[in-house]
C-alpha cells in the first residue's frame, strides 16, 4: 500500500488517455492515506482547508499555485474568507489519475499531514 509520504515524493507525469484512469479500488486505497480528502459524487478529489485569516488563506493559495506550476498539474481552487476548497481531476484522462493523488499528498505535506 502506498503511503502519503511516498505519494508526496512522486512527481506528476504528462498523462493523456483513459488508460491512465485510476480504478475505484486504487482510488480508495490512495484516498485512505489522505486525511480529510474525499471523492465527490462527480468523481472529483477534493478537500476544504480552513484558516484563521484572509492573509493566511491567500498564502496557502499562492503556495498551492507554486506547487501546481512545478508539477504542471493544476487544481481548481474555490477561495473564501478563511477557507479554500481544492479540487483535482485530470481532464486529459477524463477522471482521476495518480497525479491527482500525488498533488493532494504534496498539499498535505505542506500542512504537516
Amino acid at each position: 500500500m502506498t503511503t502519503a509520504h511516498e505519494l508526496a515524493r512522486e512527481h506528476c507525469r504528462p498523462l493523456r488517455g483513459s488508460e491512465h484512469l485510476i480504478d475505484p479500488i486504487q482510488a480508495a486505497s490512495l484516498l485512505s492515506c489522505l486525511p480529510g480528502w474525499q471523492i465527490s459524487a462527480t468523481g472529483i478529489l477534493e478537500k476544504e482547508f480552513c484558516f484563521s485569516s484572509y492573509p493566511a488563506t491567500l498564502l496557502f493559495v499562492n503556495t498551492v499555485a507554486g506547487l501546481a506550476e512545478r508539477e504542471n498539474h493544476h487544481p481548481d481552487l474555490a477561495v473564501g474568507y478563511g477557507r479554500v476548497k481544492v479540487s483535482y481531476s485530470t481532464h486529459d484522462v477524463g477522471g482521476l489519475s495518480r497525479n491527482d493523488f500525488t498533488c493532494a499528498a504534496k498539499i498535505e505535506a505542506l500542512t504537516g499531514f
